[in-house]
């Protein structure tokens, strides 16, 4: 199998050209795998978008022509059984968050999370909440730099079925943040 990744990035500061935030396809999905490297959530990322399918859920992505996608955004709108994360109304839980790295550190996460929350303010919900694991500065300096607040920690235990059936443990003690996005206004 024939390994295709990005271009490797003369300089972390340039701006990426011609970036396409859109709403994740079916056709999307492989590629969420990024050569293998996250193929392990293969099943993850299907009942996103079958969340998605029911409007449960947002997933975005970033594309760029002739290269593919580089970045990822799921907001889950509602978690039957966990509606302190997100109520389908008011609040929203932002995870599975990422940018390739090497595109991090040129804008493209914060232009992503820019457009995340513009669309759930415009659908009326006023905080969206998200975990960051202790060891991720880099992702927990751009959530403050966005005006994100610590409003606690979070054990991190998680678990999911892999791409064989078999069911994963994940510990990853982090940080619950959490912003306003206001109140839409109504001209």
């Amino acid at each position: 199998m024939t390994e295709h990744r990005p271009p490797p990035i003369a300089t972390a500061s340039e701006p990426v050209e011609g970036l396409l935030i859109r709403h994740l396809r079916e056709a999307d999905l492989p590629a969420l795998e990024w050569e293998g490297q996250y193929t392990h959530f293969r099943n993850l990322y299907a009942e996103a978008y079958q969340r998605m399918q029911v409007g449960k859920a947002v997933l975005w992505v970033v594309e760029v022509p002739q290269i593919g996608l580089i970045g990822q955004a799921f907001i889950q709108l509602k978690i039957n059984g966990r509606p302190r994360l997100a109520d389908g109304w008011s609040r929203a839980y932002l995870h599975s968050f990422r940018v390739r790295p090497e595109y991090r550190g040129r804008g493209v996460g914060t232009r992503m999370m820019q457009v995340v929350e513009d669309d759930l303010q415009r659908r009326g919900f006023r905080n969206v909440l998200l975990n960051v694991t202790r060891d991720n500065q880099a992702a927990y300096d751009l959530y403050m730099r966005l005006n994100y607040q610590v409003v606690g920690e979070d054990e991190g235990k998680w678990s999911y079925v892999d791409q064989h059936g078999v069911v994963q443990h994940v510990h990853e003690p982090g940080w619950r943040l959490q912003k306003s996005l206001g109140v839409p206004s109504t001209q």
